[in-house]
């Protein structure tokens, strides 16, 4: 059993909880809010034992094993390593970091106090990166990747009023990149790695990135991802070599299928097991990593999220969006 605390009482923390709930090694154990009242309420309502609004005692609770992070994207590092110092696993939501430096300083803090911190990043811990990363060689050369993650939000409608919210708010390191371009660049930087440039056109509002383009260069091919918050369309992402290709019409974190078809005109639907839940994956493996102290595959994944984060730094800095952490680099 792994006593877990969460930061964060919002909706994501809830998706975290209902995917978790059905894992035997799971026990929620405390809940932080800067909020006691919502701390007691959020506890009351998951039945959590302890209820903080301190990290320092949160922080020094021996009965708190491992913490998943769910607060705005600009908390997620300096919680996270408050929490490693004090020898407790984190699993922090996505984006892990608000650049690259901040990630930097994450990894660093894991490996000197030997516990496990990983991003929880469902495009890359989902049976459909796994399915397509097998049949990769099928394609044969690939030559064109395009990924889109398109969703208007409703927070956009707040954001033209004059009501910024923390996912346009660039204080809290929101943005489309960091919210949605995101998981693309993850599920590429998983199957290829680090790309040798990256090219980042955005619409810029207010200091914030609402939708852009992100074009990663792998020398062979280039790779073309679209994430967008004030505009939406069908969302088709490919895969093409020159022995075939691969579509899907779902976002890469949330993919049950495709479709794999080579130059000749067969096609194939390709299916594999339907998430649980859209979060049970990575939450799962990140058990099993502490559980069997599998340093090495915890490294693996910090190396993805370290390239994601790399590729985000550099592709905000073209497009002039200036996160305050950026400022105390």
């Amino acid at each position: 059993m792994i006593n877990f605390a969460v930061i964060g009482t919002n909706f994501i923390t809830d998706r975290f909880l209902e995917a978790a709930s059905s894992v035997p090694e799971f026990h929620l154990k405390a809940v932080y809010s800067r909020s006691m009242e919502k701390a007691e309420d959020y506890a009351r309502r998951h039945g959590a034992e302890l209820t903080f609004d301190s990290l320092d005692e949160l922080a020094a609770c021996p009965d708190v094993d491992a913490v998943y992070v769910a607060s705005p994207n600009c908390c997620h590092a300096p919680q996270s390593i408050q929490m490693m110092r004090a020898g407790k696993h984190v699993l922090v939501e996505k984006p892990a970091a608000s650049n690259l430096d901040e990630f930097c300083r994450m990894k660093e803090t894991a490996m000197e106090n030997g516990v496990i911190l990983l991003e929880a990043m469902r495009s890359v811990f989902s049976p459909g990166f796994s399915a397509i990363r097998e049949n990769l060689h099928e394609l044969g050369v690939i030559r064109r990747v395009s990924f889109q993650f398109c969703q208007y939000s409703s927070r956009y409608d707040a954001f033209k009023e004059g009501t910024v919210l923390p996912a346009f708010d660039p204080a809290r390191s929101g943005g489309a990149l960091m919210d949605l371009n995101v998981y693309n660049i993850h599920f590429l930087a998983g199957l290829f790695g680090k790309p040798e440039a990256v090219s980042y056109h955005a619409n810029v509002e207010r200091g914030i990135d609402t939708s852009g383009v992100l074009t990663m260069d792998y020398g062979s091919f280039q790779a073309g991802c679209i994430g967008a918050k004030d505009c939406q369309a069908p969302l088709v992402s490919t895969l093409q070599g020159d022995g075939g290709y691969i579509r899907m019409t779902a976002p890469v974190s949330r993919i049950c299928e495709y479709e794999l078809s080579d130059n000749h005109g067969n096609t194939e639907t390709v299916s594999f097991e339907k998430e649980r839940h859209r979060m049970y994956y990575e939450f799962i493996e990140f058990i099993r990593i502490i559980e069997q102290k599998d340093f090495q595959t915890a490294e693996k994944m910090l190396d993805i999220s370290m390239t994601a984060a790399e590729i985000l730094t550099e592709a905000r800095k073209q497009a002039g969006i200036i996160f305050p952490a950026d400022r105390s680099e």
